[in-house]
């Protein structure tokens, strides 16, 4: 209730614990989650977003990139053939530094209509080189370490899974949905960390993965819950 105000704003954060299951030896572990609401209303007007956080693990290309080639170079030098040096390449996961990273995804939609908030998780989640665990045994380990260092991605290359990834599971969310996706990496090779955002309403984002031109400013949540004016 605005209590007689011309508008009003809430917004509310929790950790809540969801349990998983190992990826390979599938013991139960608990994970906690950043949950999100906010909500803004206004006379004749009223408008809500879900989000959540969560944290993964990222492998950096670039890094990996330099490894692949100065071991290509090795392998060239000690006689093997190309042809057996892409085998060796394509089937050893190559060294990189990696980030630990946490992501923050947004959703909302003018007609009030519920996003799932474990859905963003996996979202976020998959936008990541790979998923981590609180709890891993000997095989976990190996099974997240490969995983990463075989999806090798950017922060921004994570902020954008992100918006795929909604764009491809809530097909039915209209065009003036908003989305706000944000990552930081926090850096292991450098003193500093790394962040990568995007926001805006969803039918420029549609149109962007499409091909088509980007847009100059982007809409911020706060001007989306305050609506059309």
């Amino acid at each position: 209730e605005r209590q007689g105000a011309l508008r009003g704003m809430a917004t509310i954060r929790a950790r809540y614990p969801v349990e998983k299951r190992t990826p390979v030896t599938d013991v139960a572990t608990q994970e906690m989650y950043g949950l999100i609401g906010t909500a803004a209303a206004r006379p004749g007007s009223s408008r809500r977003a879900v989000g959540v956080s969560a944290q993964g693990m990222n492998a950096c290309p670039c890094a990996q990139g330099l490894v692949r080639e100065q071991a290509e170079a090795a392998l060239a030098a000690d006689g093997f053939t190309s042809d057996e040096i892409d085998r060796i390449v394509a089937r050893v996961p190559i060294a990189t530094h990696n980030q630990r990273a946490r992501g923050t995804l947004i959703v909302g939609s003018p007609d009030g209509r519920d996003v799932p908030a474990d859905a963003l998780i996996e979202i976020v989640e998959d936008g990541m080189s790979s998923e981590i665990y609180e709890l891993l045994k000997r095989p976990d380990e190996l099974y997240v370490v490969d995983k990463a260092h075989r999806r090798p991605r950017f922060v921004e290359d994570s902020v954008r899974e992100m918006i795929a990834g909604v764009i491809a599971r809530f097909p039915e969310l209209p065009d003036d949905a908003f989305i706000s996706a944000h990552q930081e990496n926090y850096e292991t090779i450098h003193t500093h960390d790394v962040e990568a955002e995007r926001h805006g309403v969803l039918g420029e984002m549609r149109a962007e993965v499409a091909g088509g031109a980007h847009a100059h400013r982007h809409l911020t949540l706060p001007e989306w819950l305050d609506g059309p004016t």
